[in-house]
């Protein structure tokens, strides 16, 4: 029992506790809808936002959409293909009106969404994404739709440069089960 208390033991459970949070990673991602445009009509210098918005981001399982608009003068509607490809605005799947929506992503397969408001979905404020390995067809999203390039447009960086991680510290590199062993190692003289 005293070797519980000792301070080797306790600096060796800290130090596996820390390097199991740092071998963590995340699963899921939050993706805020037309990125800088947000949701909303898209302006003749960029018609196409959400087609290319959809086409630069791969999306999973456990991810959500953010969509961000006034909440006064828009609204987002998710809709089946049909109602999607004729801007159908009746009987939605799913509608969402307080300007700050979240549409979290549970299964594989496409989801189309437009916005609740008249007119808008004839001026290409639509949305449509493919999870997984399914693929989507229709005119606007099918083969030879769009000659797109192949790198995603590039941003200006307003809070400075990403960081990234270091890959010079040996220590980083452990595993977990090389941690544990160690600390038992340790633990054993």
């Amino acid at each position: 029992m005293a070797a519980y208390r000792s301070p080797r033991f306790q600096f060796l459970c800290a130090f596996q506790i820390l390097m199991f949070v740092h071998q963590t990673k995340v699963l899921c991602y939050q993706y805020k809808v037309g990125d800088l445009d947000a949701w909303g009509v898209p302006n003749s210098a960029n018609p196409n936002v959400y087609t290319n918005w959809a086409k630069y981001h791969s999306l999973n399982i456990g991810d959500s959409l953010l969509f961000l608009y006034p909440p006064s003068q828009d609204s987002v509607i998710q809709v089946t293909m049909q109602s999607y490809n004729n801007c159908n605005l009746t009987d939605p799947v799913l509608y969402m009106n307080n300007g700050n929506s979240l549409f979290n992503i549970t299964s594989e397969g496409d989801f189309y969404f437009t916005s609740g408001v008249e007119g808008h979905c004839e001026k290409k404020q639509k949305l449509l994404i493919t999870v997984g390995n399914v693929s989507a067809y229709s005119p606007a999203y099918g083969p030879g739709a769009s000659s797109l390039p192949d790198t995603s447009p590039s941003y200006p960086t307003v809070f400075g440069s990403i960081p990234t991680a270091s890959s010079s510290s040996p220590l980083l590199k452990l595993s977990l089960s090389t941690c544990l062993f160690f600390a038992l190692f340790i633990g054993t003289i």
